[in-house]
């Protein structure tokens, strides 16, 4: 009689935007992670929400497909499939709900529903084959930092999270997005900025800073003090922004910077944790990561830093999220329908 395999492969899927991504998992161990992004939204600016989940619909199958082929095992090995119910866009999710039951039912195997938000934070706990494992331990504070999102969570255990501190507005990738717009770069201006900010003066303007109470933020009042000290500049000179893009970039990069860390030092100091981790798409951001560095020397943090390919939406860290639910035997129906909208409790 043959022995059924003990080992937990979880496949996971990741549609909240405008990356399709599929990974697989293999006892906590990552074995592959396939991610197609979506260049159509390039010429309006930011994603468009219908092109978005028809790319989805396209790219689905093939990148489900190459990421079983690359781990390197049969479908039907597959213990259950972990899926993004939320937050995100509506359609989007759609598509990797709708693929998570019908996969899961042609194989009589369950599926299990990941909070996108939980799943940056655990992306953390990612082993890969033949890299250095370093996790942090709980309790640990992460600032969780993206298009959509900018919150200190404070993380007692792996689906144990509390948000300390949140943006009661737009979140600090959109502003790095927004301001980049303005300037006239392409979308994602985030990424832009970072680079450009590397050669010039970050302290050659200075913009808005919202008081905010106790741990959370606001970066409208930036967006508003960036877009209106550019009007004034340009009617002086209109080549202002051409002329002075790189100090501009330092300047603003620097200004949501200190934004974000005046926040995390108090978070710290308050909760007296110090173990730190940054997580989400603007974590990739190189001023910022400068800026945890120094501020965890002068602390005595131990920080965290996920490497660059798990800053960005991904299903390794859907899929990472689905291991530790499924320890737990948290499963989904298949009445499970997607929220454009989820604390990182739900």
């Amino acid at each position: 009689m043959m022995q059924q395999s003990t080992d937990i492969i979880i496949l996971g899927i990741e549609s909240s935007c405008d990356d399709t991504s599929a990974a697989v998992l293999k006892n906590g161990c990552l074995l592959s992670n396939i991610i197609a992004s979506q260049k159509v939204h390039e010429a309006y600016g930011g994603v468009v929400p219908e092109l978005a989940s028809r790319a989805h619909q396209q790219n689905i199958v093939p990148v489900v497909d190459r990421a079983i082929r690359e781990a390197g095992i049969d479908r039907k090995e597959i213990t259950a499939v972990a899926f993004t119910r939320g937050p995100g866009l509506l359609g989007s999710l759609l598509v990797g709900t709708s693929f998570a039951k019908g996969f899961a039912l042609s194989l009589g195997i369950p599926i299990i529903e990941v909070n996108h938000l939980q799943g940056h934070v655990l992306a953390h706990f990612l082993r890969e084959k033949d890299v250095e494992f370093r996790a942090p331990k709980f309790p640990h504070l992460c600032l969780l930092v993206s298009g959509g999102n900018s919150q200190i969570v404070l993380v007692r255990d792996y689906l144990k999270m509390e948000v300390i501190g949140q943006t009661i507005d737009d979140a600090a990738g959109e502003a790095f997005d927004k301001c980049a717009k303005v300037m006239g770069m392409p979308y994602p201006g985030g990424p832009l900025i970072d680079r450009l900010a590397k050669e010039g003066d970050p302290k050659a303007f200075q913009f808005a800073k919202p008081r905010i109470r106790d741990l959370d933020y606001s970066f409208s009042g930036l967006k508003t003090s960036f877009l209106y000290f550019l009007r004034d500049q340009l009617q002086v000179n209109e080549n202002f922004i051409a002329e002075r893009k790189a100090d501009l970039c330092a300047s603003l990069q620097h200004t949501i910077i200190e934004i974000l860390m005046d926040k995390l030092v108090r978070a710290a100091k308050q909760t007296g944790i110090d173990e730190i981790t940054v997580a989400g798409g603007v974590s990739a951001n190189s001023g910022l990561q400068n800026r945890l560095r120094v501020e965890a020397e002068k602390r005595h943090w131990n920080l965290y830093i996920p490497r660059f390919a798990f800053t960005m939406d991904n299903a390794a860290m859907i899929a990472i999220t689905g291991h530790y639910k499924y320890l737990q035997g948290e499963f989904a129906g298949m009445d499970a329908v997607p929220f454009a909208r989820m604390n990182i409790n739900e």
